[in-house]
Protein backbone atom coordinates (compact mmCIF):
# COMPACT_ATOMS: atom_id res chain seq x y z
CA UNK A 1 0.00 0.00 0.00
CA UNK A 2 1.37 3.34 -1.03
CA UNK A 3 0.96 6.67 0.75
CA UNK A 4 -0.18 7.56 4.27
CA UNK A 5 -2.41 5.17 6.20
CA UNK A 6 -6.00 6.41 6.14
CA UNK A 7 -8.02 5.57 9.25
CA UNK A 8 -11.66 4.68 8.42
CA UNK A 9 -14.34 6.94 9.85
CA UNK A 10 -15.73 4.00 11.82
CA UNK A 11 -12.68 4.12 14.06
CA UNK A 12 -13.10 7.80 14.97
CA UNK A 13 -14.55 6.79 18.35
CA UNK A 14 -11.14 5.59 19.58
CA UNK A 15 -9.81 9.15 19.43
CA UNK A 16 -11.85 9.89 22.55
CA UNK A 17 -9.42 8.24 24.98
CA UNK A 18 -5.65 8.42 25.55
CA UNK A 19 -5.36 4.65 24.95
CA UNK A 20 -7.25 4.99 21.68
CA UNK A 21 -5.09 7.85 20.45
CA UNK A 22 -1.98 5.89 21.39
CA UNK A 23 -3.21 2.87 19.42
CA UNK A 24 -3.96 5.02 16.36
CA UNK A 25 -0.48 6.50 16.52
CA UNK A 26 1.05 3.00 16.64
CA UNK A 27 -0.95 1.61 13.71
CA UNK A 28 1.49 2.51 10.89
CA UNK A 29 4.33 0.77 12.72
CA UNK A 30 2.15 -2.26 13.57
CA UNK A 31 1.01 -2.52 9.97
CA UNK A 32 4.55 -2.36 8.61
CA UNK A 33 5.70 -5.07 11.03
CA UNK A 34 2.86 -7.41 10.00
CA UNK A 35 3.43 -6.82 6.30
CA UNK A 36 7.08 -7.77 6.78
CA UNK A 37 6.35 -10.77 9.00
CA UNK A 38 3.91 -12.39 6.57
CA UNK A 39 5.36 -10.95 3.33
CA UNK A 40 2.05 -9.36 2.43
CA UNK A 41 0.79 -7.02 -0.21
CA UNK A 42 -2.03 -4.92 1.29
CA UNK A 43 -4.61 -2.53 -0.06
CA UNK A 44 -6.44 0.43 1.52
CA UNK A 45 -8.38 -0.38 4.72
CA UNK A 46 -11.96 -1.55 4.48
CA UNK A 47 -14.27 1.35 5.28
CA UNK A 48 -16.68 -0.61 7.47
CA UNK A 49 -14.17 -1.33 10.25
CA UNK A 50 -15.34 -0.35 13.74
CA UNK A 51 -13.27 -2.34 16.22
CA UNK A 52 -10.16 -3.05 14.17
CA UNK A 53 -8.18 -1.85 11.21
CA UNK A 54 -8.89 -4.38 8.46
CA UNK A 55 -7.11 -4.43 5.11
CA UNK A 56 -7.32 -6.68 2.07
CA UNK A 57 -4.07 -8.61 1.79
CA UNK A 58 -2.37 -11.06 -0.52
CA UNK A 59 0.05 -13.77 0.56
CA UNK A 60 3.24 -14.43 -1.43
CA UNK A 61 1.52 -17.34 -3.24
CA UNK A 62 -1.39 -15.09 -4.25
CA UNK A 63 -3.85 -16.33 -1.61
CA UNK A 64 -6.35 -13.55 -0.76
CA UNK A 65 -6.55 -12.73 2.94
CA UNK A 66 -7.54 -10.02 5.39
CA UNK A 67 -5.10 -8.46 7.85
CA UNK A 68 -6.78 -7.31 11.07
CA UNK A 69 -5.12 -5.07 13.65
CA UNK A 70 -7.46 -5.24 16.62
CA UNK A 71 -8.20 -2.39 18.96
CA UNK A 72 -6.98 -3.93 22.24
CA UNK A 73 -10.32 -4.39 23.99
CA UNK A 74 -11.27 -7.48 26.02
CA UNK A 75 -14.19 -8.53 23.78
CA UNK A 76 -11.96 -9.64 20.91
CA UNK A 77 -8.99 -11.00 22.85
CA UNK A 78 -9.89 -14.63 22.05
CA UNK A 79 -11.05 -14.13 18.46
CA UNK A 80 -8.07 -16.01 17.05
CA UNK A 81 -8.62 -18.88 19.49
CA UNK A 82 -12.25 -19.21 18.41
CA UNK A 83 -11.33 -19.21 14.72
CA UNK A 84 -8.67 -21.82 15.41
CA UNK A 85 -11.20 -23.95 17.30
CA UNK A 86 -13.67 -23.82 14.39
CA UNK A 87 -10.89 -24.67 11.89
CA UNK A 88 -12.82 -23.24 8.96
CA UNK A 89 -16.08 -25.04 9.73
CA UNK A 90 -18.68 -22.32 9.12
CA UNK A 91 -16.19 -19.52 9.84
CA UNK A 92 -13.20 -17.95 8.12
CA UNK A 93 -9.92 -19.77 8.52
CA UNK A 94 -7.18 -18.34 10.69
CA UNK A 95 -4.01 -18.06 8.59
CA UNK A 96 -1.75 -16.29 11.06
CA UNK A 97 -1.76 -14.73 14.52
CA UNK A 98 0.55 -12.30 16.27
CA UNK A 99 -0.87 -11.96 19.81
CA UNK A 100 1.68 -9.35 20.89
CA UNK A 101 0.54 -6.99 18.15
CA UNK A 102 -3.12 -8.12 18.36
CA UNK A 103 -2.87 -8.95 14.65
CA UNK A 104 -4.78 -11.64 12.78
CA UNK A 105 -4.39 -12.86 9.23
CA UNK A 106 -7.62 -14.54 8.10
CA UNK A 107 -9.20 -16.01 5.01
CA UNK A 108 -10.84 -13.42 2.78
CA UNK A 109 -14.46 -14.06 1.82
CA UNK A 110 -15.03 -13.62 -1.90
CA UNK A 111 -17.26 -11.92 -3.01
CA UNK A 112 -17.81 -10.97 0.67
CA UNK A 113 -21.35 -9.61 0.44
CA UNK A 114 -23.10 -9.62 3.84
CA UNK A 115 -25.98 -11.90 4.73
CA UNK A 116 -28.44 -9.00 5.10
CA UNK A 117 -28.34 -8.48 1.33
CA UNK A 118 -30.56 -11.55 0.85
CA UNK A 119 -34.26 -11.72 1.85
CA UNK A 120 -34.73 -12.06 5.64
CA UNK A 121 -36.29 -15.53 5.50
CA UNK A 122 -33.41 -16.83 3.41
CA UNK A 123 -30.95 -15.22 5.83
CA UNK A 124 -32.61 -17.06 8.71
CA UNK A 125 -32.32 -20.31 6.75
CA UNK A 126 -28.57 -19.69 6.55
CA UNK A 127 -28.04 -19.04 10.25
CA UNK A 128 -30.18 -22.03 11.25
CA UNK A 129 -27.75 -24.14 9.26
CA UNK A 130 -24.61 -22.40 10.53
CA UNK A 131 -25.15 -22.05 14.25
CA UNK A 132 -25.20 -25.73 15.30
CA UNK A 133 -21.81 -26.16 13.60
CA UNK A 134 -20.33 -23.34 15.69
CA UNK A 135 -21.75 -24.38 19.06
CA UNK A 136 -18.92 -26.62 20.18
CA UNK A 137 -18.33 -27.59 23.82
CA UNK A 138 -15.82 -25.12 25.19
CA UNK A 139 -14.27 -23.78 28.37
CA UNK A 140 -11.01 -21.95 29.04
CA UNK A 141 -9.59 -19.62 27.83
CA UNK A 142 -12.91 -18.17 26.72
CA UNK A 143 -14.72 -15.82 29.11
CA UNK A 144 -17.80 -17.47 30.66
CA UNK A 145 -21.15 -15.86 29.85
CA UNK A 146 -21.84 -15.83 33.60
CA UNK A 147 -18.84 -13.55 34.14
CA UNK A 148 -19.78 -11.30 31.23
CA UNK A 149 -23.38 -11.02 32.41
CA UNK A 150 -22.24 -10.12 35.93
CA UNK A 151 -20.36 -7.19 34.40
CA UNK A 152 -23.48 -6.08 32.50
CA UNK A 153 -25.55 -6.18 35.67
CA UNK A 154 -22.97 -4.16 37.57
CA UNK A 155 -22.57 -1.51 34.88
CA UNK A 156 -26.19 -1.16 33.76
CA UNK A 157 -27.45 1.03 36.66
CA UNK A 158 -24.28 3.15 36.57
CA UNK A 159 -24.52 3.87 32.85
CA UNK A 160 -28.26 4.47 33.09
CA UNK A 161 -27.78 7.13 35.77
CA UNK A 162 -24.72 8.69 34.15
CA UNK A 163 -26.49 9.23 30.82
CA UNK A 164 -29.56 10.88 32.36
CA UNK A 165 -31.84 7.83 32.64
CA UNK A 166 -32.45 7.50 28.88
CA UNK A 167 -35.12 4.82 29.31
CA UNK A 168 -37.75 3.98 31.88
CA UNK A 169 -36.77 2.26 35.11
CA UNK A 170 -38.93 -0.76 34.36
CA UNK A 171 -36.61 -1.79 31.52
CA UNK A 172 -33.60 -1.68 33.82
CA UNK A 173 -35.36 -3.66 36.54
CA UNK A 174 -36.59 -6.26 34.06
CA UNK A 175 -33.16 -6.78 32.52
CA UNK A 176 -31.46 -7.11 35.91
CA UNK A 177 -34.08 -9.59 37.08
CA UNK A 178 -33.76 -11.72 33.95
CA UNK A 179 -29.98 -11.82 34.12
CA UNK A 180 -30.12 -12.85 37.78
CA UNK A 181 -32.41 -15.77 36.89
CA UNK A 182 -30.66 -16.87 33.70
CA UNK A 183 -27.02 -16.93 34.78
CA UNK A 184 -27.18 -19.73 37.41
CA UNK A 185 -29.62 -21.92 35.45
CA UNK A 186 -27.74 -22.29 32.16
CA UNK A 187 -27.52 -25.48 30.16
CA UNK A 188 -24.46 -26.99 28.47
CA UNK A 189 -21.65 -24.52 27.93
CA UNK A 190 -20.65 -24.14 24.28
CA UNK A 191 -18.72 -21.65 22.20
CA UNK A 192 -21.06 -18.73 21.46
CA UNK A 193 -20.51 -15.49 19.59
CA UNK A 194 -21.97 -12.42 21.27
CA UNK A 195 -21.76 -10.33 18.09
CA UNK A 196 -23.15 -12.72 15.47
CA UNK A 197 -25.36 -10.40 13.41
CA UNK A 198 -26.17 -10.50 9.71
CA UNK A 199 -23.33 -8.12 8.85
CA UNK A 200 -20.80 -10.61 10.24
CA UNK A 201 -21.80 -13.46 7.94
CA UNK A 202 -20.35 -13.07 4.45
CA UNK A 203 -20.85 -14.85 1.14
CA UNK A 204 -17.78 -16.90 0.23
CA UNK A 205 -16.55 -19.50 -2.24
CA UNK A 206 -15.15 -22.28 -0.03
CA UNK A 207 -18.55 -22.39 1.66
CA UNK A 208 -21.63 -20.40 0.66
CA UNK A 209 -21.49 -18.32 3.87
CA UNK A 210 -18.83 -17.83 6.54
CA UNK A 211 -18.83 -16.09 9.94
CA UNK A 212 -16.27 -13.33 10.58
CA UNK A 213 -15.25 -11.18 13.57
CA UNK A 214 -16.37 -13.39 16.47
CA UNK A 215 -16.53 -12.07 20.01
CA UNK A 216 -16.49 -15.45 21.75
CA UNK A 217 -17.81 -16.54 25.11
CA UNK A 218 -18.77 -19.86 26.65
CA UNK A 219 -22.45 -20.04 27.49
CA UNK A 220 -25.66 -21.85 26.74
CA UNK A 221 -27.02 -22.08 23.20
CA UNK A 222 -30.00 -19.85 23.97
CA UNK A 223 -27.68 -16.89 24.33
CA UNK A 224 -26.10 -17.55 20.94
CA UNK A 225 -29.05 -16.23 18.92
CA UNK A 226 -29.60 -13.01 20.92
CA UNK A 227 -27.61 -10.79 18.49
CA UNK A 228 -29.64 -12.12 15.57
CA UNK A 229 -32.97 -11.59 17.32
CA UNK A 230 -32.22 -7.93 18.00
CA UNK A 231 -30.21 -7.23 14.84
CA UNK A 232 -31.86 -4.57 12.72
CA UNK A 233 -30.06 -5.78 9.61
CA UNK A 234 -32.91 -8.27 9.03
CA UNK A 235 -35.68 -5.81 9.86
CA UNK A 236 -36.23 -3.40 12.72
CA UNK A 237 -39.86 -3.62 13.84
CA UNK A 238 -41.80 -5.36 16.60
CA UNK A 239 -43.06 -7.99 14.15
CA UNK A 240 -39.60 -8.67 12.69
CA UNK A 241 -37.94 -9.02 16.10
CA UNK A 242 -40.63 -11.35 17.45
CA UNK A 243 -40.60 -13.41 14.27
CA UNK A 244 -36.84 -13.98 14.56
CA UNK A 245 -37.29 -14.92 18.21
CA UNK A 246 -40.02 -17.43 17.35
CA UNK A 247 -38.39 -18.95 14.30
CA UNK A 248 -34.84 -19.29 15.64
CA UNK A 249 -36.06 -20.72 18.94
CA UNK A 250 -38.31 -23.27 17.27
CA UNK A 251 -36.00 -24.42 14.47
CA UNK A 252 -32.90 -24.65 16.66
CA UNK A 253 -34.74 -26.41 19.51
CA UNK A 254 -34.13 -23.62 22.01
CA UNK A 255 -36.11 -22.46 25.03
CA UNK A 256 -37.90 -19.36 23.73
CA UNK A 257 -38.23 -17.70 27.14
CA UNK A 258 -34.50 -17.99 27.75
CA UNK A 259 -33.66 -16.65 24.30
CA UNK A 260 -35.98 -13.72 24.97
CA UNK A 261 -34.42 -13.11 28.39
CA UNK A 262 -30.83 -13.16 27.13
CA UNK A 263 -31.76 -10.85 24.27
CA UNK A 264 -33.31 -8.35 26.66
CA UNK A 265 -30.35 -8.49 29.04
CA UNK A 266 -27.57 -8.16 26.49
CA UNK A 267 -29.40 -5.67 24.30
CA UNK A 268 -30.02 -3.29 27.17
CA UNK A 269 -26.42 -3.73 28.35
CA UNK A 270 -25.23 -2.78 24.87
CA UNK A 271 -27.68 0.13 24.53
CA UNK A 272 -25.17 2.56 26.08
CA UNK A 273 -21.52 2.66 25.08
CA UNK A 274 -18.99 5.27 26.16
CA UNK A 275 -21.87 7.56 27.17
CA UNK A 276 -23.52 7.20 23.75
CA UNK A 277 -27.11 5.95 23.80
CA UNK A 278 -28.43 3.68 21.03
CA UNK A 279 -32.22 4.17 20.87
CA UNK A 280 -32.83 1.26 18.49
CA UNK A 281 -31.47 -1.17 21.07
CA UNK A 282 -33.84 0.26 23.66
CA UNK A 283 -36.75 -0.14 21.25
CA UNK A 284 -35.98 -3.85 20.88
CA UNK A 285 -36.09 -4.29 24.65
CA UNK A 286 -39.45 -2.56 24.85
CA UNK A 287 -40.89 -4.68 22.05
CA UNK A 288 -39.77 -7.91 23.69
CA UNK A 289 -41.04 -6.91 27.13
CA UNK A 290 -44.37 -5.56 25.92
CA UNK A 291 -45.11 -8.17 23.29
CA UNK A 292 -45.24 -11.27 25.52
Amino acid sequence: MDGALRIPDGLDWVRGTPDGRRWLAELPELLAACVERWSLRVGPPFGYAFASLALPAELPDGTPAVLKLQYPDPDSVHEATALDRWAGEGAVRLLGHDPQRRALLVERCVPGTPLHTVPPERALDVVVGLLPRLWRPAGAPFTPLAEEAAGWAERLPVKWARTGRPYERRLLDAALGLLADLVPSQGEQVLVNQDLHAGNVLRATREPWLVIDPKPLTGEREFGVAPLVRGGELGHSPAAVRHRLDRLSAELGLDRDRVRGWTIGQTLAWSIGDDQVFPRQIEVVRWLLDGD
